[in-house]
């Protein structure tokens, strides 16, 4: 209450005030007040749901950190969040579930990550119901590739037919994710807080991300491609040397490359399209040719079956699944016009990149990046064919301008200079381990080093061979095992040395050594697995259950990792 005269000396301006001035008097004090007023955060709601299942199937780790942080920020809101990646998950236990959130990649054209491939197929293959679950799917992928976010796609999709109900609608996410994934858990934490009423789905509003999107770019030149098989051998393998200014990349890391199509076969396929050569076609924000689409952007080697049968439906045509490129499929089932043509080009998909181990260390090998490129071969109708990108590059000459991304692999990484490190990396997959060794060698860790290589003939197959020797000679390679299927009436591979020196190989896996593996997923990586815990079993006088433990143990400690393809 004011004194008598403060209120007098008011009245009097009031009553000389005008409207305008009377209104800013009152906006005046109301900012005073609210400047002054100490202003508290209000304490947040008790979340009515307290506990949650968040899994993830990864290959190279995102998916991992994703659910990793959404389970702390989980927590940090009252709610307990049990994370569990997808293949340590108890299939059983999701029919029991209330609250499940799946953050989960998509890997190749289409495929689960190695992790969720056993999730992925239960619920596809097994008639649970899922009454009682509620559940969100975040799925992860790169738009680059033709069958983007398939998995969580199939997983989001599966999930509500087995009869649960989506709490938040899928989100898709390509390799800039980060923004639209916080986004989403934001909501997920927001349905958490309202007692998670499965009503319809929740769209997270999209956010304008804000941090650039998008590969990096690198332009190389190449300055040594030589081929690593001797004269004789059945097989080409190129290792390729290429300058690159300023480029970052870890020992473990990939290079992507997106090849283009031969001129020839493009000259194939404009010679059936009955199209405007000079016509404009739409393709990702961009305009294009038809002969820079064809040679630039999409798919025309060999198409998947489901581009086949969407052509097939275009054309009104039967035709057998088998496998066809694009110029063949116009010449034997060709269009009827223009206007045909325009369907069938929307169909076709972009062409994927290649990813290539790689081979160098930024340590060793300043200012350039180093791939193994094995040229794929194979039989179409007893024809030899040649992989687009492999027989590209294994022709590459010197001084040829490249383009490609590197492509991170945090679940691939060297441990601490003073562990040990066992390294099975057969055929190509000795590519990650030759960066490995020279990152190791020029930096002076002093860990143990120990590899197992495998291939065809010794004579013509040994990869990397001097270097190997080099290294062994000099101690950098503590021990070398090598196995050359072909070089006795009886097969030999990686899997039958290790189980050889099965003792030494478990006192290192005891000692706390870390241990990779890398080449060819089928049969190659199952074979060495099944060959491991053979090994566990035996030299630890444990149960099959026990060395099944004891090597997800050594998954769970990041001391078993696998980069296979």
């Amino acid at each position: 209450m004011l004194g008598e005269p403060k209120l007098q000396v008011l009245l009097e301006l009031i009553k000389h005030s005008t409207h305008d001035e009377l209104v800013w008097m009152n906006g005046y004090l109301t900012g005073l007040l609210a400047r002054d007023q100490k202003v508290e955060d209000p304490l947040p709601s008790k979340p009515l749901v307290n506990k949650i299942t968040i899994a993830y199937g990864t290959e190279t780790g995102n998916s991992k950190r994703l659910a990793t942080e959404f389970a702390a920020k989980a927590k940090k809101n009252g709610i307990n969040a049990k994370l569990v990646s997808l293949d340590q998950y108890r299939l059983n236990d999701l029919s029991k579930e209330e609250y499940f959130f799946a953050v989960i990649s998509t890997q190749g054209d289409g495929e689960p990550p190695a992790a969720a491939k056993k999730f992925y197929d239960h619920i596809h293959q097994n008639a649970a119901t899922l009454g009682k679950l509620k559940y969100g799917v975040l799925a992860l992928g790169d738009t680059a590739y033709p069958q983007f976010c398939k998995v969580g796609e199939d997983v989001d999709a599966q999930l509500n037919k087995l009869g649960g109900e989506r709490l938040i609608s899928l989100q898709k996410c390509d390799t800039d994710y980060a923004t639209e994934a916080d986004t989403w858990f934001a909501e997920v934490l927001k349905q958490l807080s309202h007692g998670g009423v499965a009503g319809p789905a929740i769209t997270p509003a999209r956010v304008e991300n804000k941090k650039p999107s998008g590969k990096k770019i690198y332009k190389g030149r190449i300055l040594a491609n030589i081929n690593l098989n001797d004269r004789g051998s059945d097989k080409q393998t190129h290792h390729l040397e290429i300058a690159v200014d300023d480029i970052e990349y870890q020992p473990g890391d990939s290079i992507g490359i997106v090849p283009q199509n031969s001129e020839k076969t493009v000259r194939k396929i404009l010679a059936n399209c009955c199209c405007d050569k000079e016509k404009k076609y739409a393709y990702r924000d961009e305009h294009y040719t038809v002969a820079e689409l064809f040679t630039k952007k999409v798919n025309i080697s060999f198409l998947p079956d489901r581009v086949v049968k969407k052509y097939a439906a275009i054309v009104q045509q039967d035709i057998p699944e088998t496998k066809i490129g694009f110029a063949d499929l116009l010449k034997i089932y060709p269009v009827r016009d223009a206007a045909q043509f325009d369907e069938v080009v929307k169909i076709l998909e972009p062409i994927a990149p290649r990813l290539y181990s790689i081979a160098s260390s930024p340590e060793a090998h300043t200012g350039e990046v180093h791939i193994t490129v094995a040229r794929d071969k194979f039989l179409v109708n007893d024809e030899i064919k040649f992989g687009l990108c492999s027989d590209c590059l294994s022709q590459w000459p010197v001084n040829s301008e490249i383009e490609f991304y590197v492509h991170h692999n945090d679940q691939f990484r060297l441990p601490a200079d003073d562990k040990d490190v066992i390294m099975i990396g057969p055929g190509t997959g000795i590519a990650p381990f030759r960066a490995f060794l020279a990152h190791r060698d020029a930096t002076g860790a002093n860990g143990r080093n120990w590899l197992f290589f495998g291939d065809q003939h010794f004579v013509t197959d040994f990869l990397y061979q001097s270097e190997i020797q080099a290294w062994h000679d000099t101690g950098l390679l503590s021990k070398v095992n090598v196995a050359f299927s072909r070089d006795q009436e009886q097969k030999v591979y990686v899997q039958h040395k290790i189980k050889k020196h099965s003792k030494d190989f478990y006192n290192w896996l005891e000692s706390g050594a870390h241990l990779y593996i890398c080449g060819a997923k089928d049969p190659m990586s199952v074979d060495v697995e099944n060959t491991l815990l053979e090994i566990i079993q035996a030299e630890g006088n444990k149960s099959t259950e026990q060395a099944e433990e004891y090597l997800n143990s050594l998954k769970e400690e990041g001391r078993y990792l696998r980069d296979v393809y």
